[in-house]
């Protein structure tokens, strides 16, 4: 199913965006980030936020390594801290868009019941089939700038296809 379907299967416009990842330090606080400067770029207004599917670092503030990264992009960190998803976030967001097939299996494993969010990947948007953005935790500054070019890439095409269902 492409973005556009998914978009259109909802019977209301996307309003609020969630990204997870496992500890809510690297990956997701980067496409919340992301989404945020660009959604803002569109002229859209969206609630966008993020989480982990773990609550190991949970108050923490995004690794100082994919704060540098973002920040040297012109993307905005402050104010962040780690929390966990909630089962209440399903019905909170219109889109819940893990960076992993592991959270997205977890996200999953959450959604028992009727619950208001369409559940995804992150990279969906760039119709390459079941792609995910990679954790960069243990390596070097570059899976942080791979981070980047990938959510990037996805979160344009995820907010031009809500711009074309307003």
């Amino acid at each position: 199913m492409s973005v556009l379907d998914i978009l259109h299967s909802r019977a209301q416009p996307v309003q609020s965006i969630l990204v997870v990842c496992m500890g809510n330090i690297c990956r997701s606080p980067t496409a919340e980030a992301v989404f945020r400067h660009r959604a803002e770029a569109l002229g859209l207004s969206l609630h966008i936020d993020s989480a982990g599917t773990i609550a190991y670092h949970a108050g923490e503030a995004p690794d100082p390594r994919s704060q540098s990264a973002g920040e040297a992009r012109g993307y905005d960190f402050s104010g962040m801290t780690a929390r966990q998803i909630l089962r209440a976030d399903l019905n909170r967001f219109d889109l819940v868009l893990a960076a992993d097939q592991q959270n997205l299996a977890d996200i999953k494993r959450l959604a028992k019941g009727d619950i208001n969010a369409h559940i995804g990947l992150i990279l969906d948007s760039l119709g390459e089939g079941a792609m995910e953005v990679p954790d960069p935790y243990y390596g070097g500054n570059r899976g942080f700038e791979q981070v980047l070019d990938l959510v990037e890439r996805a979160a344009d095409g995820w907010l031009e296809a809500i711009r074309h269902r307003r």
